[in-house]
């Protein structure tokens, strides 16, 4: 009997997740087990999750994406996060994180588990804040550790655990004086526990501790990155390198124990750092998985922040992450709505693939040459339904209808692929007629 899907893949066992993401990926099963095995490919499959359609995560694999949800003091309809839920996963999300802070999350995460397929991940620390309910610094070692404990019994697929800023880092960190401080929520949480109470951060201090429970659920560690880098001015500084050396010292002690690792990284970063960082964390993790938020190109565009993210995150899956976080355009301004939510999956959809076209990922290219087709054909049906989203170009398609059916309102009769189509047919081209 295997213990995790790592445990498994090293003991020759095809499970039916490893065998269901072989036939997703359509790669070799025995080739996919070699990759799991030494780490380099991930399947998020908590036991408890009786609902979920596995995926992998790795760089050699279809890019993946992840969509950040949940409730909050300010928002806390249940019913409208669900509907968020169900939007992404139908509009192709292969991840949901639940980052609740507020209200009944257990009653929501369960919910989740319950009825959602797609791989889903939480965040322990902002949950064990709203469960115990009381200061802080009040806040013991082994409470932190019960939270991971009690959502991995619930279900969750991956938990982001803030283990790498340890009381070393921590110090750096001080000495560094960044522009931004801490912007990752969980890391900042921690951070202020371990200065309040003087103790070390207890997802480090009991790091074995928190494997036993994974390997126990086959709970798959997406290693935060506390110190990510939350503007350009801060990117690729020493925080963020020495957090990522500890997380890959970290991952390594976690596939001693057949446990499943994925490295969280960057959340803001200028072009012309994204390949070496990408590079720098497939040296120092060992190939792992690599996480990304964004990155975010350049902090100046509120409201558009769903496409500074998706540039960046094209050229970070291209030279090595494997999971895109989506961004909003409501990200830095408020909870998103269900629609924020739409066009944040679409950018980071279209990065992805984009960036699974320049890796050539099998079958990727495939999709775009079969709408080119459609297009030289001015097969409008068959444009929409190769659309990413198709529901989209329906609207705009309708919004505005053509004197020509076989032309768009753009070009009308000068249309270069109708014109061209005739003159090779050897029919007369009635541009002003």
């Amino acid at each position: 009997m295997y213990t995790t899907q790592m445990d498994a893949a090293r003991r020759g066992i095809v499970t039916k997740e490893i065998q269901a993401v072989a036939e997703y990926e359509e790669m070799p099963v025995n080739e996919l087990m070699v990759l799991v095995a030494e780490g380099k490919v991930a399947i998020p499959a908590n036991k408890n999750h009786k609902s979920l359609k596995p995926y992998g995560v790795g760089n050699k694999l279809k890019t993946k994406i992840n969509v950040n949800l949940g409730t909050s003091k300010d928002c806390l309809d249940l019913n409208v996060e669900m509907e968020k839920v169900m939007a992404a996963v139908n509009m192709g999300a292969e991840a949901i994180m639940d980052l609740s802070s507020y209200g009944d999350t257990q009653l929501f995460r369960r919910k989740l588990t319950a009825e959602c397929p797609a791989m889903l991940g939480t965040v322990p620390i902002y949950d064990a804040v709203v469960y115990y309910n009381k200061a802080l610094k009040k806040i013991t070692s082994k409470e932190w550790l019960d939270i991971v404990r009690i959502h991995a019994e619930d279900g969750v697929d991956f938990m982001t655990i803030h283990c790498g800023i340890n009381k070393d880092t921590a110090k750096r960190f001080k000495a560094a004086k960044r522009h931004t401080n801490i912007v990752s929520r969980g890391g900042s949480i921690i951070f202020a526990w371990m200065e309040l109470t003087g103790n070390e951060n207890p997802f480090y201090e009991y790091y074995d501790e928190i494997l036993d429970i994974c390997r126990q659920y086959d709970v798959t560690l997406s290693l935060g990155d506390a110190c990510r880098p939350g503007s350009i001015e801060d990117a690729g500084d020493i925080s963020q390198i020495e957090e990522l050396v500890t997380l890959g010292e970290l991952a390594q002690r976690a596939w001693e124990k057949d446990v499943q690792v994925i490295i969280e990284g960057p959340g803001h970063m200028p072009l012309n750092q994204i390949k070496s960082n990408m590079e720098i964390q497939q040296t120092v993790c060992k190939g792992a998985p690599f996480y990304v938020l964004g990155p975010l190109v350049t902090d100046v565009a509120p409201g558009y922040d769903h496409i500074t993210a998706a540039i960046g995150g094209a050229i970070a899956a291209t030279y090595g992450a494997s999971f895109l976080c989506y961004v909003t355009p409501a990200e830095h301004l408020r909870l998103p709505t269900v629609e924020d939510v739409k066009e944040g999956i679409i950018a980071s959809k279209i990065a992805a693939h984009a960036a699974d076209i320049a890796k050539g990922i099998k079958g990727a290219k495939k999709w775009d040459y079969d709408i080119s087709e459609a297009r030289r054909n001015l097969d409008w049906e068959k444009q929409f339904e190769l659309s990413m989203d198709e529901e989209k170009a329906r609207r705009y398609r309708a919004e505005s209808t053509p004197e020509k059916e076989d032309t768009c309102t753009m070009c009308g009769k000068m249309c270069a692929i109708r014109n061209v189509n005739k003159i090779l047919r050897g029919e007369n081209v009635d541009i002003m007629e």
